[in-house]
């Protein structure tokens, strides 16, 4: 694949008309002039390369405060904020009603993303690059094209004169992928009065869920699963390879790992996933109607479980997941190690501390001589997991879910809006802690089948991200239009 096509340099006229012509939504065409820009604000954010290892997630605040500030914001209502010189978060307050009475909304969404190596994509990570109907780059599906939708929302708004009946706050944040700073907790800490609201919305979960282009319903992320990771290591004196030791350290943690890609954990569900799971049955015909529908009551069938587990969705939503993500051993090509290590990354269901899946993996390794400890988001190590589980689910507001229904309806004629539960892990977690509701969605549909977040040639099809530009306009003014 090429860095830079031919259609890359057409000009932004191009993809508004593919918008109109080629959608599968009814919403209205996005006007020229807001393609432009919301095609030119995606670029400049994929273009900032925000990773932990050597991004700069202010760069990218700055970028979009001067936006701001360039359409007419107050100095005061868009500033960048952080603990240091390369984690700054973005705070902007689109003003509503004077004497509204009305707690503001905050939406939260994260700027910095996950690492990529140039040797691994196609394209390179950090040029936008459209080619054969989809937008490349690192971000390209998480998030950096709700954070540019959001962007091009306000600056559109407040083009036209909207007055909304309540303060929308926005913040863009660094190291929710990771790292010692995370955006949305350190404002909560340090700043809660700029970011205190009624109700949060966070587009890193939910939305359009797609097969083949043709949004099937609109999922909105009502609980989440627990992040966790886990360092299991091994160690012995090392020495001369021709003198091989049968306690050899990567062969013991290769054993581990072993056993632990053998283990299935215990099926559960909530009445989240129940919920879920019952919407989706009546979306599907078949087998699969029948086994969705199976484990949709208080009692989930094994048989029909097992089944649904062969796609790696819906084993996500039936089972608490561990896998192997890192390894780390040996210091020679012609000596034993006497170190070897690997990271576990757990996604816990809820109900479950990340202490109490860290004794499940001793005993799923069955091996004294292995330490299992738990690491958390600074990569600090420690001997035990935290008892947190995951916060119980947000009751569904009118004031959410009545204007959401509308646009739906106007965009997607016809499908449904059907709460579920984040496989991952979001933001939302330090918001529900801070006592304030929380929610999940977007209008950026990707197919089940083209998920390549956190992956190589991350990508998101060219009209699926201008129909999400629309929907979060949309939204934001049925929001605040009551």
């Amino acid at each position: 694949m090429r860095r830079a096509t031919t259609a890359f340099c057409l000009p932004l006229a191009l993809s508004a008309v593919s918008f109109a012509q080629t959608s599968a939504a009814a919403a209205p065409r996005l006007p020229e002039q807001d393609a432009k820009l919301a095609r030119e604000i995606f670029q400049q954010l994929i273009e900032i390369n925000t990773t932990d290892s050597v991004g700069n997630v202010t760069t990218a605040a700055n970028a979009m405060q001067k936006r701001l500030l360039d359409a007419g914001f107050p100095a005061a209502d868009a500033v960048v904020l952080g603990p240091n010189a390369r984690k700054g978060n973005l705070v902007a307050r689109y003003r509503g009603r004077p004497g509204s009475k009305l707690k503001p909304v905050l939406i939260i969404a994260h700027l910095d993303v996950v690492e990529a190596s140039r040797s691994d994509w196609t394209t390179d990570p950090f040029q936008f690059v459209e080619k054969d109907g989809y937008f490349y780059g690192r971000g390209t599906q998480d998030i950096k094209e709700a954070d540019a939708s959001l962007i091009e929302s306000f600056i559109r708004m407040r083009r036209e004169g909207f007055v909304p009946d309540r303060d929308i706050i926005l913040a863009l944040t660094a190291d929710e992928e990771g790292g010692k700073s995370n955006g949305v907790e350190w404002l909560i800490a340090n700043h809660r009065d700029l970011v205190d609201a009624e109700f949060v919305l966070n587009p890193d979960a939910g939305g359009p869920e797609q097969e083949k282009g043709r949004a099937v319903n609109i999922g909105v992320e009502a609980s989440e699963k627990l992040y966790a990771d886990y360092v299991v290591s091994a160690a012995n004196p090392g020495g001369h390879s021709s003198l091989p030791r049968p306690d050899n350290a990567i062969y013991h943690v290769a054993d581990a790992l072993g056993r632990l890609e053998k283990t299935t954990f215990p099926l559960e569900t909530n009445e989240v996933t129940r919920a879920y799971f019952a919407a989706s049955a009546k979306l599907q015909t078949g087998q699969l109607a029948e086994d969705l529908k199976a484990v949709s009551g208080p009692t989930p069938d094994a048989a029909a479980a097992a089944r649904l587990s062969k796609d790696i969705t819906y084993n996500s939503l039936l089972h608490t997941t561990c896998v192997a993500t890192m390894m780390n051993a040996g210091h020679a090509p012609n000596a034993l190690p006497n170190a070897a290590s690997a990271n576990v990354n757990c996604r816990i269901e809820p109900g479950h501390s990340q202490e109490e899946i860290r004794l499940e993996l001793v005993k799923i390794f069955a091996d004294p001589t292995l330490k299992v400890q738990y690491m958390n988001d600074a990569r600090e190590i420690f001997d035990h997991g935290s008892d947190r589980k995951s916060m119980a689910p947000p009751p569904l507001l009118p004031a959410v879910f009545e204007p959401l229904k509308v646009v739906v309806n106007q965009m997607w004629p016809g499908i449904p809006v059907i709460p579920r539960m984040e496989t991952g892990a979001s933001d939302s977690i330090y918001t529900m802690a801070a006592g304030i509701p929380s929610y999940g969605f977007s209008g950026m549909g990707v197919d089940r089948d083209d998920d390549r977040a956190h992956g190589r040639d991350e990508r998101i099809r060219v009209v699926d991200y201008f129909t999400g530009v629309e929907f979060q306009y949309l939204y934001l003014k049925a929001l605040t239009s009551r």
